[in-house]
């Protein structure tokens, strides 16, 4: 029989990961309505990556014999004062993914559910990439700065990212 509270804190992080979701589009959005399409298309695909990852917990749960359960989201952060705090706002969201993770680590070890540590592996080392790929772009947006120039052809090369979610 699985754990009940480390089931309640699976779902609980699937919801998340719509959240996560939900709040790219929403920077996908900003980026578009301020003409940074190529800023929108990674975002857009940053949205369907983390959609990928909350079906990655929904199909756990219901092969370890889980209800899954679904809750209403909060309205993600609509209001961004430039595309520099969009991925600052990105990585302090991943920042929060990463606690989270390990937190239902840290659970599944508490109840010797061996398979759900295993499972979690995955997302632990998803979460240095997340977070490592977001202060690179951090690093690369201040270098930039106001060069116009240089912003454009750094909007452009994330315009090519094309994510296979996994």
């Amino acid at each position: 029989m699985f754990n009940e509270k480390l089931a309640e804190a699976l779902n609980k992080q699937m919801n998340n990961e719509f959240y996560s979701a939900q709040s790219y589009m929403a920077m996908a959005a900003y980026c578009e309505h301020n003409n940074y399409l190529g800023f929108a298309h990674f975002y857009l695909q940053q949205a369907e990556e983390e959609r990928s990852h909350g079906m990655k917990i929904y199909k756990y749960l219901n092969d370890r014999g889980v209800h899954v359960r679904f809750s209403a989201l909060s309205e993600p952060k609509t209001e961004y004062s430039s595309v520099l705090d969009t991925f600052e706002s990105a990585l302090w969201q991943e920042k929060e993914v990463t606690k989270n993770i390990y937190d239902l680590t840290d659970l599944a070890w508490e109840f010797k559910e061996h398979a759900t540590i295993s499972f979690l592996g995955w997302f632990l080392d998803e979460q240095v990439e997340e977070e490592a790929s977001f202060e690179t772009h951090i690093d690369y947006l201040k270098r930039i700065g106001n060069d116009q120039n240089a912003l454009f052809v750094y909007e452009n090369e994330l315009s090519k990212r094309n994510t296979s979610a996994e």
